[in-house]
């Protein structure tokens, strides 16, 4: 069919731009909320020896779920303690926790309300429906441009996913409650909000408890995905394994999870009947641990605001003393961490994220003129489109520079000589890369701006395929990670191999499964292996089952980079 494409991305890039901008005083407003009330939660729960807080969630189980659950509480949270995920696990539960009341606050009050409405149950049930199947990652892209990264998109991401149970649950307790009763209250002169809180809320209560603990456990799934937009906690140490190839820290992280997921499960699932309600009564135990609660939360946020610097033209302060990272484990991370060593930056925090959630980060704090210090690393269209510098580097910690190197199975050769060959030739420069990835960035499809590429640079792509042998559709597997570089050059090489007679598979993983892939042979070649600094450890551990066909690019850098309206040259100015 000729009909042309309804340009509905478009449509909500530009309803998200706007909404970036009129609302941008509320987000700022909503981040440094939600950001200030996260990081005092975290400061309450790390109060004190981790041994504290593993006995008081060991007796609110044993209270809740019998004394069996308590054990298996106590023996759990040691056990996380003892394989150093400790840390990770206050920040998960401050996130769960911070998101769980959000949603309870949110939730609730809208269950009520549709229970009354039909109306509103009609309006508020297919969005429910569409919240509910979308995928979650689509709400961390525009979470980044409204909150920018860290903790608070996947806060906002988290309720989003998560409220959905708690609203239909409420609207189902309160729907299902008898109509006898309902009359017989009626009978009594009841008016409608006695109605609502005294005969169909409490009868309603394990219904609405459900939808609560359903939400709470969908929360707690979403911790690995907003470790992608910089959340701390297990979910980021589980995208560090994912990325690493690290099986056992991954299985430790993991683990630390489920002990949670566990806990707060059974936990809040006997909120309405404790185990041990018959000898301590509820209302006395649940006080007291509300009472406890508040009064640290109250101490921590007195203590806060009492040590809150005043602002100044320090660079540091105007940032935070943050610098906008990567995806956790990347060379560059490495690269940066060493270089905060290096310049003694003890002061300054490295926020973890990936590329995306950075160039998104970039984007919001250019548009409005802000001071933001980024891991750079060119070739990269943020260099074409924005205004950038690196900061010197006089201590060499970034090195000299890289390439990005073209790597192939054992045997590959053997296999597909002609597709071997036009690999082996295949070289380009920066400005080739960045052609391409501009018009991506642009909006092209990454296989049309690739084929937009091999057309103008007929010259390049037959000196790429001189004396390669035509294929007969063999199909030939690659992998790539998904940076904008690799994307660019992964697909203009697959255009070339299709223009010569090969079926190309491409397949986008992260750096670690790249390497893996090709050494046990399920993928048969990359273009995008950056060394020697960003990608030396997967290349040293698989290197005896990889062929390195050399570089395909050179003048590749590596640092920390800045906006050119930033006055600071070095990152010896980050000192000061």
């Amino acid at each position: 069919m000729n009909v042309p494409k309804i340009p509905l991305g478009s449509w909500i890039d530009r309803l998200v731009d706007w909404i970036t901008v009129a609302f941008g005083g509320f987000f700022d407003f909503l981040t440094n909320a939600i950001e200030w009330i996260l990081d005092i939660l975290v400061k309450v729960l790390g109060a004190g020896p981790p041994l504290i807080l593993i006995i008081i969630l060991t007796l609110l189980a044993m209270y809740t779920s019998r004394w069996t659950l308590g054990l298996f509480t106590f023996i759990s949270l040691l056990l996380i303690e003892n394989l150093g995920y400790w840390d990770a696990t206050i920040d998960t539960l401050a996130l769960v926790l911070s998101s769980g009341i959000i949603t309870i606050l949110i939730g609730i009050p809208i269950g009520i309300w549709v229970s009354q409405s039909d109306t509103a149950k009609k309006i508020i049930m297919p969005i429910l429906d569409f919240m509910q199947t979308m995928p979650a990652f689509v709400y961390l892209i525009p979470s980044i441009l409204f909150f920018g990264i860290g903790v608070v998109p996947g806060i906002i991401a988290s309720v989003i996913f998560a409220v959905a149970p708690t609203i239909r649950l409420t609207n189902l307790g309160i729907r299902e409650v008898p109509g006898d009763l309902i009359e017989a209250s009626e009978a009594f002169g009841s008016t409608t909000g006695q109605r609502l809180f005294k005969v169909q809320i409490p009868l309603a209560a394990p219904t609405i408890l459900a939808g609560v603990n359903q939400s709470i456990m969908l929360s707690l799934s979403m911790v690995v995905i907003a470790s992608l937009v910089g959340a701390p906690g297990l979910g980021a140490e589980v995208y560090r394994a994912v990325t690493q190839i690290q099986v056992g820290q991954g299985f430790e992280a993991g683990l630390s999870i489920v002990i949670i997921a566990i806990i707060l499960d059974r936990i809040s699932q006997n909120l309405r009947k404790p185990a041990y309600a018959d000898k301590v009564n509820r209302t006395i135990v649940f006080g007291i641990v509300a009472a406890v609660f508040v009064a640290a939360f109250a101490y921590f946020g007195i203590t806060e605001a009492q040590t809150e610097k005043a602002s100044s033209d320090n660079v540091g302060d105007t940032v935070n003393y943050e610098i906008t990272g990567i995806d956790p484990g990347a060379g560059l991370m490495k690269a940066t961490e060493k270089a905060m060593k290096d310049y003694k930056l003890s002061d300054w925090t490295l926020k973890e994220g990936s590329s995306t959630a950075m160039t998104a980060e970039l984007q919001k704090a250019y548009e409005d003129k802000e001071p933001i210090i980024i891991t750079g690393w060119t070739p990269h269209w943020m260099y074409q489109k924005y205004d950038l510098k690196y900061l010197e580097d006089p201590k060499g910690s970034y090195g000299k520079g890289e390439n990005i190197h073209t790597v192939v199975k054992r045997g590959f050769e053997e296999e597909a000589p002609g597709a071997y060959k036009v690999l082996d030739q295949f070289h380009w420069k920066p400005s080739d890369m960045e052609e391409v990835m501009v018009d991506i960035q642009e909006g092209m499809d990454p296989k049309e701006a690739a084929k937009k590429w091999a057309k103008s640079h007929s010259k390049a792509v037959q000196q790429w395929t001189k004396g390669a042998e035509k294929g007969n559709g063999q199909e030939i597997v690659l992998v790539y990670v998904a940076w904008e570089s690799e994307i660019a050059s992964t697909n203009v090489i697959s255009e070339v191999l299709k223009q010569h007679g090969y079926a190309v598979n491409m397949k986008q993983v992260e750096a670690g499964p790249m390497f893996a892939g090709i050494a046990d042979g399920s993928a048969d070649a990359m273009v995008a292996a950056w060394l020697p600094t960003t990608h030396a450890d997967y290349f040293e551990r698989y290197k005896n089952e990889l062929v390195d066909l050399g570089a395909n690019l050179e003048g590749t850098k590596l640092g920390l980079s800045v906006p050119e309206y930033m006055q600071i040259d070095s990152i010896e100015d980050l000192k000061k």
